[in-house]
């Protein structure tokens, strides 16, 4: 059985609210789950309650037994400081080739790195003219 955790919704039409589950992978999004491991409310109330709740001990456990975080709940483990930030890659123009230079998770800045891969060439970031032969 391959476990993941994520979003369950709960809520009012235009008014979500989720709760983070621990779930079968097979089990639809609102079906059987396994354990409730916290909630995400996207729209807090007007006194600014809080946005998320876990129970960081069981999202742990369930991450130690090989349980596989969706993507917004990756998103939210990483803000929690659970996880380490998602890889998040650059996208180039639209139908263009794809820039796959690693982005900085907070700022969304390109980071600098040694050599960069486009479109599945290496291209080296270094001066062409210092070539010695």
């Amino acid at each position: 059985m391959v476990v993941r955790l994520r979003l369950s919704r709960f809520g009012c039409k235009n008014k979500p609210f989720y709760r983070v589950m621990a779930a079968d992978s097979r089990s639809p999004r609102d079906g059987k789950h396994l354990e409730v491991l916290g909630y995400y409310n996207p729209l807090p109330g007007q006194d600014g309650g809080k946005r998320m709740g876990l129970n960081f001990d069981r999202v742990k456990y369930w991450l130690s037994v090989g349980a596989q975080p969706s993507e917004p709940v990756e998103r939210l483990l990483f803000r929690a400081g659970v996880l380490p930030p998602p890889p998040m890659l650059a996208m180039g123009q639209k139908g263009g080739p794809r820039d796959t230079r690693p982005v900085h998770p907070m700022t969304g800045r390109v980071m600098a790195s040694e050599s960069v891969k486009v479109a599945g060439q290496k291209v080296s970031s270094e001066v062409d003219g210092d070539d010695k032969a």
